[in-house]
């Protein structure tokens, strides 16, 4: 048994555009509906919705079989965390809240096999390896590794060319509402001086090498971010869609100024 490709990093190496969307729904059900929906990546993600590695463990297997790549997003920057995420199979993090260089570099050698780094030795027990039946695993994972770090803070910005400068580090995420926060903007991921530190963020990552990438659901924003040099950007949030589209249904068939009553709000068989 061979080991998995990393297709998404080569394709970010290869300058490739990647358009994903974030999964929070916590469901291996709803990961596999959107697996086969086109996009190029899909983010579990750990930090804000309901997850743990064993619900996350389900939706890797879930999506498995689609021509999708899953993206797990750690609720912090924790070693024995990324250890548990990468034995279960994960080969991207995508890892928040990193100021530095320093926990960037923290983070590299948390996804590394020794020498290299500080990955706990356990591929007999782990899917990553398929319980010791991909041939030479412990040699080759470390090269199918893909590290994305995410810069939320003015510090991280203020760092940001040491933080994309890191060996092994490859991209750095913007976390628009998170920076908008910090710097003052609370709710406001559009304000010009918000806008101004994103653009400058993409084109720091850019000249280091490395790919950025963005969440970001607003379509003329998110091209906006694409036509400045960004490789990865996330176009929508599962339960924005659901709750979206399901407000729009419901809407259509209400009688304006009528009070649903409990029958016709909880439907009844045809």
């Amino acid at each position: 048994m061979q080991i998995p490709s990393n297709h998404f990093r080569n394709a970010l190496r290869a300058g490739q555009l990647q358009i994903g969307l974030w999964v929070g729904l916590a469901d291996a059900n709803a990961a596999e509906a959107l697996a086969g929906c086109g996009f190029d990546w899909l983010l579990l993600d750990g930090e804000h919705a309901p997850n743990d590695v064993r619900s996350i463990l389900e939706q890797l297997r879930a999506v498995a079989p689609y021509p999708v790549h899953p993206v797990v997003r750690a609720v912090q920057g924790d070693v024995a965390l990324v250890k548990q995420y990468l034995d279960i199979g994960a080969q991207t993090l995508l890892i928040p809240m990193i100021d530095t260089p320093e926990q960037a570099a923290l983070m590299v050698r948390a996804m590394r096999y020794a020498p290299e780094g500080i990955r706990g030795m356990g591929a007999a027990l782990a899917r990553a390896s398929r319980w010791n039946q991909v041939e030479n695993y412990l040699n080759l994972a470390n090269d199918e590794m893909c590290l994305l770090v995410q810069a939320e803070t003015p510090l991280a910005m203020k760092n940001l060319e040491a933080i994309a400068a890191t060996p092994g580090v490859d991209g750095v995420f913007f976390g628009p509402a998170d920076l908008s926060s910090s710097m003052g903007y609370r709710g406001q991921p559009g304000h010009p001086e918000v806008q101004k530190a994103l653009l400058e963020g993409i084109a720091t990552v850019r000249r280091a090498g490395k790919a950025a990438g963005i969440l970001m659901a607003d379509k003329k924003l998110a091209q906006s971010y694409i036509d400045a040099g960004a490789l990865y950007v996330a176009v929508g949030v599962d339960t924005t869609l659901l709750v979206r589209a399901a407000t729009d249904l419901a809407a259509s068939f209400a009688k304006p100024g009528a009070a649903r009553t409990p029958s016709e709000s909880t439907g009844q068989p045809y």
